[in-house]
């Protein structure tokens, strides 16, 4: 099958792809305990591997370890997974450039602005998205709470950089005010996707720049990452442009690169085979269920359990987030939790639970009984 064609699931039942990729007690109305394991509430941490890309990982390794591993084919992977997700965040698969982590995307759009920008964030959002703006003594950051963004926006903001969907509780990013108020005051934006992009539909391609690290809810291995850059952002400094950056890869691996690839993969990191060679058949995947159908199921787990919590008097984080965020509770919420086998974390000193494909109603009904026993 060609590498960048993905065969619709959407007929095949969550509860059976579960099973069959997350191992046979997954899905289970009894409890979802993926691989036999704990019940796994802490996809925002970190997403689990479906079994096709484990055993592609598994066959890579053996090719490794023998002197045959192909490397065109690799290479033929990272693009596969570069095409499965733009079709995932809404853009060409020519705006996308594969990376190892959102940090150095970020890093490359702080390097590339101008010294005097100025830079609106939010607070509390994760260091990554910010902190390569605030390293630079040229730059004048100023931060805003989530409920005030749009509102501070103005025609001295040079760029807005901002998480989808907050990593400490979950709360989504009004996007829509956020890119009507850019165009308002002409500004630029960069939105970070690692905890909305495969369980939010996304149109990334609304915004200047985008970064996703895939290894959350794209079921990725760390090592994943990827940059969003739209035909209306600024020029970027391919400050790491390898051999891989070049329009012709193979005919430009020695001496200067005479000539930059056109689109986006002008900025690829030379990326690593094995996550992304895993990341090619998760992407697949997902993009084979639908991002809308992990939605609706992801919510209404997240929905039901925030309503049971509220109910039994707990502290929660209001929204219609897949993250659930319950505040006061923290390590002692966490320590309840594990000694029931569930496994969340905590964040900004709350409790965070996170509802993925892989998860049932058992799984928040354990959770709770855990929390209020």
């Amino acid at each position: 099958m060609d590498p960048t064609q993905t065969p619709s699931l959407a007929h095949t039942p969550l509860q059976e792809l579960v099973a069959a990729e997350f191992g046979s007690g997954a899905g289970d109305v009894a409890g979802a305990r993926p691989g036999g394991g704990v019940r796994y509430l802490n996809t925002a941490s970190q997403g689990l591997l479906p079994a096709r890309s484990a055993e592609v990982l598994r066959s890579a390794v053996s090719e490794m370890t023998a002197g045959t591993l192909d490397m065109v084919r690799c290479f033929e992977q990272i693009d596969a997974a570069r095409a499965s997700f733009a079709a995932l965040a809404g853009v060409a698969a020519e705006q996308v450039a594969v990376g190892t982590s959102v940090a150095v995307h970020v890093g490359l759009v702080a390097a590339s602005l101008p010294p005097g920008s100025r830079v609106l964030t939010v607070e509390g959002d994760f260091a990554s998205v910010v902190n390569p703006f605030t390293v630079r003594d040229d730059l004048r950051v100023r931060t805003v709470p989530p409920a005030e963004l749009a509102d501070a926006v103005t025609a001295d903001t040079d760029l807005v950089a901002v998480s989808a969907v907050q990593s400490a509780d979950g709360r989504i990013t009004d996007l829509d005010g956020l890119r009507a108020a850019a165009r308002a005051h002409g500004c630029r934006t960069l939105v970070d996707a690692t905890q909305a992009a495969g369980w939010l539909p996304l149109d990334l391609g609304r915004f200047d720049y985008a970064v996703c690290g895939a290894y959350k809810w794209l079921l990725c291995p760390r090592g994943t990452s990827f940059l969003v850059v739209t035909d209306e952002s600024g020029p970027l400094l391919p400050l790491h442009a390898g051999w891989v950056a070049g329009e012709s890869p193979w005919q430009m691996c020695y001496g200067p690169v005479p000539r930059l690839a056109p689109g986006a993969r002008r900025y690829d990191e030379p990326v690593p085979f094995l996550p992304y060679l895993a990341a090619a058949e998760s992407l697949r995947l997902l993009a084979g269920i639908g991002v809308d159908r992990v939605a609706a199921h992801n919510t209404a787990l997240a929905d039901r359990f925030r309503t049971a919590a509220s109910k039994a008097g707990l502290a929660v984080v209001s929204g219609d987030s897949a993250i659930v965020s319950l505040p006061g509770l923290g390590e002692e919420g966490r320590a309840r939790a594990a000694r029931a086998e569930v496994a969340v974390s905590v964040r900004a000193g709350d409790l965070r639970a996170a509802f993925h494909l892989y998860n049932t109603e058992a799984d928040a009904d354990a959770l709770l009984r855990a929390l209020t026993a």
